[in-house]
């Protein structure tokens, strides 16, 4: 994992974008369970970086991936083997695990430029966009690509 990528403190994460701020980068924030990665997700996270300088991943903690009613067993990995994955990818900048059903106390406190989510979200409907929106941000979704989600991987798994 790498080490600047991963913080489990929100203060950290905080002073680490007020350091990029600093430097005039835009920061992108998405947030997801990312339970199995998969080539969506990759072509995901790839396409938001390009909205700015620096992504920020809120990662869902296992127990709100839990109430998200993924599924029976979800998640499959570990918030710890999440965000080392996650960590691990080119695109991501930073990843701030988050425990409430929503990630808009995060959004708050880390107040991005661009918020970013997959293209099955209506903007009006993805949350945090009033905020971001009302500090001068940018919200905006990117398609999937056909047949790469975690659901559909699961499933076919499950059959073979």
């Amino acid at each position: 994992m790498t080490d600047n990528a991963f913080y489990h403190c929100l203060s950290e994460a905080q002073e680490r974008i007020k350091a990029w701020r600093k430097d005039g980068k835009r920061i992108v924030f998405t947030n997801g369970c990312f339970d199995i990665l998969h080539p969506g997700h990759v072509h995901y996270l790839t396409a938001a970086k390009e909205l700015g300088d620096a992504l920020v991943i809120g990662l869902n903690d296992d127990d709100s991936v839990r109430r998200l009613d993924k599924g029976a067993g979800r998640p499959l990995n570990p918030l710890a083997d999440r965000a080392c994955l996650l960590a691990a990818l080119k695109p991501v900048d930073l990843v701030v695990p988050f425990s409430e059903d929503t990630p808009l106390e995060l959004i708050e406190a880390l107040r991005p430029d661009v918020l970013v989510k997959g293209g099955d979200y209506e903007i009006e409907a993805i949350i945090g966009a009033r905020e971001v929106m009302s500090w001068g941000g940018h919200v905006t979704t990117i398609p999937f690509i056909a047949g790469h989600s975690t659901t559909s991987l699961i499933s076919r798994i499950q059959k073979d």
